[in-house]
Parts: C-alpha cells; sequence; structure tokens
C-alpha cells in the first residue's frame, strides 16, 4: 500500500529534503495515485515532474506533460475537466486511475533502475487492485517495463513501442503510448491525434472485457 512517508530511496529522499527546503509550499515528497478505485484504466507515468506533480502533490498536475494528458482524458470522457490545477480543484476521473512507477521526485527526471524496482511494491499493490480485463497503459519505455517486472515477466517477450498491445497472462491488458513529455510534442513525436488514438483504444479493450 502507499506509503507517502517513504524514505526506501537515500537518494531521492535527500535530493526530496533539499527541495522541501528550496520550495517550502511544494508537496516534495511521494506522490499518491489519484482517480477512481478499481479503475478498468490505469494509467503508469515515469516519476513526478519538478513543478508539476512534485509541486502540486497530483500526477501530471502543474506541468506541461499534464496539459496533454488532462485535455485527452476530458476528450474521451475519462475526466470532468480539460485542466488539472491543482490537488483541490475538484476535477475527478472516471473509471481511470492515475499513477507513475516512481513516487518520487528523481534528480534529472531520471531514477535508477534500483528506484524503479524499490517502488515497485507499491506499483504491484496497485496492480493487484485492478480487475481482470482491466487497460493499464503505459506512458513510456520506464513505465512499460516497470510493469512487466513488478508482474514477474519478462521484457522480451513485451517489447515497448507507441500503440503496441498485450493480453497478459493474468488478465490486464498491456497498452503502450509514447509520453506526453514536452520534448515528445515538441518534436513532433507525439501529435494529439496519435496520444487520443491510445484512448480510445483503451475504451475499445474496456468495453471488450465488459462484454465478455
Amino acid at each position: 500500500m502507499f506509503d507517502p512517508d517513504c524514505r526506501l530511496c537515500p537518494r531521492l529522499a535527500t535530493f526530496l529534503d533539499a527541495v522541501k527546503l528550496d520550495h517550502p509550499d511544494y508537496h516534495a515528497g511521494p506522490v499518491a495515485a489519484f482517480g477512481a478505485e478499481q479503475a478498468q484504466l490505469l494509467i503508469v507515468g515515469l516519476a513526478p515532474g519538478m513543478h508539476g506533480a512534485n509541486a502540486s502533490g497530483r500526477p501530471f498536475t502543474g506541468d506541461d506533460s499534464g496539459l496533454l494528458l488532462y485535455q485527452t482524458l476530458y476528450d474521451v470522457g475519462f475526466c470532468t475537466k480539460p485542466v488539472s490545477e491543482s490537488a483541490n480543484d475538484g476535477l475527478k476521473l472516471s473509471n481511470c486511475r492515475i499513477t507513475n512507477a516512481v513516487k518520487c521526485l528523481p534528480p534529472q527526471n531520471k531514477p535508477t533502475t534500483d528506484e524503479v524496482k524499490t517502488c515497485s511494491r507499491f506499483l504491484k499493490y496497485e496492480l493487484d487492485e485492478l480487475n481482470s480485463g482491466a487497460v493499464v497503459l503505459a506512458l513510456g519505455a520506464i513505465a512499460h517495463n516497470a510493469i512487466l517486472r513488478t508482474l514477474g515477466l519478462k521484457l522480451g517477450q513485451y517489447k515497448f513501442g507507441h500503440q503496441h498491445e498485450y493480453a497478459l497472462p493474468d488478465g490486464l491488458w498491456l497498452l503502450d503510448s509514447y509520453h506526453c513529455s514536452r520534448y515528445n510534442t515538441q518534436t513532433g513525436r507525439l501529435t494529439e491525434e496519435m496520444f487520443q488514438q491510445v484512448f480510445v483504444r483503451a475504451r475499445e479493450l474496456m468495453a471488450g472485457a465488459m462484454h465478455e
């Protein structure tokens, strides 16, 4: 289960202590998942951003990557507002939950492999809460690999790629997307249309599970 006081990764804990001194009004701690309990769609990002979730305490809230994510969720019917402004803005997710593979802000936005593995105990709890037929959407290769490792699956059998999808042995669907980072959107690697198609596909997979 999520631990808001977790300090299992010394590098991250020390870094957050320093961030809190520089930004006393920031959340600057482990960021909990956000959204509906036992949702059929679990979105897994990489880690909180310095001036995004690390500041606001809500995943993808306050930085550029969240602009595209929440707008798309609103357009496809997964949330009540197109913009996530703060943790207490009243926005609600519908049958959707958002989390990160690493719950704490890493220096240079780059967690170590050990940090990803240490944090997998919290991701495992979130994955275990899902019902068969749920869709796990990985935003980027690190999240994709973290999901597979947490589930005890071999990375070589599930290659990451935009819009790749896999039926996993435990009854879950794994769906991939390029991360909605500012870099990916500015370079055109990920367009609004490409990103929306991923969520349309997620809805199709969810609907298929409901009809079985």
